[in-house]
């Protein structure tokens, strides 16, 4: 099965579902032993003694990098250029170019698969790129109140003034102080202003016109 381009797609996605199993999810190491085990079947079905060891260890190397981004780093770059060093480790094991097009295609879609199970409440996940996706989302339904949302309820309210608008500056609103725009205009400290719109935390105020005559 492994020598058919089917057979190389299946394994090969296998093998990086149950590594990155293993990364994402605490499987006590069950994840890591199948993914060896399968790649190692590729890996050595193409390879000779010598170029198994050299291309295992650059395979190696790469989930390195992914695991060291998520765990330490944080920032992505280390990620996905060890994503790319397991992406050629297989591709360079296979004997043709059809071959490494199944087998590049098996690790995406089994790297992609394994998302799902950090989708499952009930399996205990690892501490993996939390700077980038936050496990513990601050929703109002958990009793925090984001800064937009905050914002928003400034719509409509009247403010004063602190500094010269040019177009930003500062006004105060109920006791608070505010980084605001204006729609263009300068205005002048002390004057009594509106909020007309808020755009993310950008607040947006209009000088109020006066009443007389």
């Amino acid at each position: 099965m492994i020598e058919s381009v089917l057979g190389v797609f299946v394994i090969t996605g296998v093998a990086m579902f149950f590594f990155f199993a293993e990364i994402l999810i605490r499987l006590r190491g069950l994840g890591a032993l199948i993914g060896v085990i399968t790649i190692g079947l590729y890996f050595s079905s193409f390879l000779s003694t010598t170029d198994l060891i050299l291309v295992g260890l650059g395979f190696a190397l790469g989930l390195a990098l992914i695991i060291a981004d998520g765990k330490f780093v944080n920032d992505g770059i280390l990620g996905v250029i060890g994503f790319f060093v397991v992406l050629f480790s297989v591709a360079f094991a296979a004997p043709d170019g059809i071959y490494a097009t199944y087998s590049i295609a098996g690790v995406i879609l089994g790297s992609l698969s394994s998302l799902i199970l950090i989708r499952i409440d009930t399996l205990p996940k690892r501490a993996m790129w939390g700077k980038l996706a936050l496990k513990d989302q601050l929703t109002s339904e958990k009793g925090y109140n984001s800064l937009n949302e905050s914002y928003k309820e400034l719509v409509g309210k009247a403010g004063v003034t602190e500094s010269m608008l040019r177009p930003t500056g500062t006004v105060k609103i109920e006791d608070e102080r505010y980084s605001a725009v204006s729609n263009g205009q300068y205005i002048e400290p002390g004057q009594n202003v509106k909020v007309v719109a808020v755009d993310g935390t950008k607040i947006l105020v209009e000088k109020e016109q006066s009443s007389e005559g």
